[in-house]
């Protein structure tokens, strides 16, 4: 996780992506690192990343590289800091941020969809407590002061449909509190120092979720391998930078995997498809350009596969939750109406 300076903002992807578009611009226009950094900082005055382009310009014309400005500035992700490293060690920075600039853009999109797909929940949750709370604490209430008003008698089928509905209304209020809380605080933590272990957490609970880490994990590693070895980095340094430049562990211990496999003798295709870094087809793919040479565009069509196979999951994950939940919703209401309409039905035909 990025380490931030006391009181900076933590930047959204949007930023992030705007961020690397516009420095990729810059480069392609042939414009000096220092004189374009310098110009972005001029042209944000007044907005509120201007504190943060002016420290960047400044740092850059003191150092003299990107990398360097963005480690120093401290308000920048460290996977940008070293992606930026990369492309000026390989001399393709232009290349890397618009890359950066792509990925947090996606990055951007999946956290919209993931942000949708919790909210729906919890509200759709906070409105079954409502409508409970209000069935259970209001509605049923008075409906036997009512029949006690009338001086009329419940049945005793009636009497066990009234127990019945309290007490599906009373286990689904509680069950649905615990899980609308745990919800909230899972949200919380997410945002502190935590997130790592929550995320752990969730994966385990949740498969989908872990199957989505993974496919985003794979996608930043491919991406990073492809641009080290369309560089001419040598494979085994390739792999060693790549390691270095991960955030997550299950990309790196798959990446040591793939390093110890080609120690062992095997060409780069074996050893990505022994490693379980990407499924069958897209191991297949790679081994398939390596023999042909062509490592690098394979890797980097990889990228893009996994991260829109990511976003695939996250929509049809979403597609699926909220028609489920609106279904338990509408059975638990029908439920504790019923609870409560049948019995009245019964003493309406007593009395009439």
């Amino acid at each position: 996780m990025a380490k931030h300076k006391p009181g900076s903002r933590r930047k959204t992807p949007e930023e992030l992506s705007g961020f690397c578009a516009q420095v990729a611009m810059m480069l392609r226009a042939g414009m000096p690192l220092h004189d374009g950094m310098e110009a972005l900082a001029q042209s944000y005055a007044g907005s509120p990343m201007e504190a943060d382009y002016a420290r960047v310009s400044a740092l850059v014309i003191e150092t003299g590289s990107l990398r360097e400005a963005l480690a120093r500035s401290g308000s920048w992700p460290e996977y940008m800091v070293e992606m930026a490293g990369i492309g000026e060690r390989t001399g393709h920075l232009e290349e890397v941020m618009s890359g950066l600039s792509d990925s947090y853009r996606r990055e951007g999109r999946i956290r919209s969809a993931v942000s949708s797909a919790v909210a729906y929940p919890i509200v759709l949750g906070v409105m079954m407590l409502l409508i409970l709370l209000a069935m259970l604490v209001k509605v049923l209430p008075v409906f036997r002061r009512v029949l006690a008003g009338l001086g009329v008698e419940m049945t005793a089928s009636g009497n066990l449909m009234m127990r019945l509905g309290m007490n599906i209304g009373v286990v689904v209020l509680v069950v649905v509190g615990v899980v609308v809380l745990a919800a909230l605080v899972c949200c919380l933590l997410l945002r502190t120092g935590a997130r790592r272990a929550v995320l752990r957490g969730l994966k385990k609970l949740f498969p989908p979720i872990g199957a989505v880490e993974r496919k985003l994990s794979a996608s930043r590693a491919a991406s990073v391998l492809a641009m080290l070895v369309s560089s001419g980095y040598p494979l085994d340094e390739a792999l060693e930078l790549a390691c270095g430049v991960l955030r997550d562990d299950s990309s790196r211990e798959k990446l040591e995997q793939v390093r110890a496999h080609l120690l062992e003798g095997a060409g780069l295709g074996e050893a990505i498809a022994a490693s379980g870094l990407f499924d069958n087809l897209t191991s297949c793919m790679i081994r398939t350009a390596c023999a042909a040479g062509c490592a690098d565009g394979a890797l980097a069509t990889a990228a893009r596969e996994c991260e829109e196979d990511a976003e695939d999951r996250i929509d049809r994950l979403v597609a699926i939750i909220e028609p489920t939940l609106v279904g338990v919703l509408s059975v638990v209401i029908g439920a504790v109406l019923l609870s409560v309409m049948l019995p009245m039905a019964g003493v309406i035909s007593s009395i009439l």
